[in-house]
């Protein structure tokens, strides 16, 4: 198991059950780089990650 596995772990056990929009989770996004500048580029390549997603299967 990464280290990162038990923040995600975390994630699911306390909010597993809830359903979010992209737009809950861009804003959240937003709010954790004005908090934490330092993490700009390893966000910005997990959202543009996540847009791009799909983009094999076309």
């Amino acid at each position: 198991m990464y280290f990162t596995d038990r923040g995600i772990e975390e994630l699911v056990e306390r909010r597993g059950d809830e359903q979010v929009t992209l737009e809950w989770l861009a804003e959240r996004l937003r709010d954790f780089i004005d908090l934490n500048p330092e993490f700009e580029t390893p966000v910005e390549r997990f959202a543009t990650w996540l847009a791009r997603l799909d983009e094999d299967d076309e």
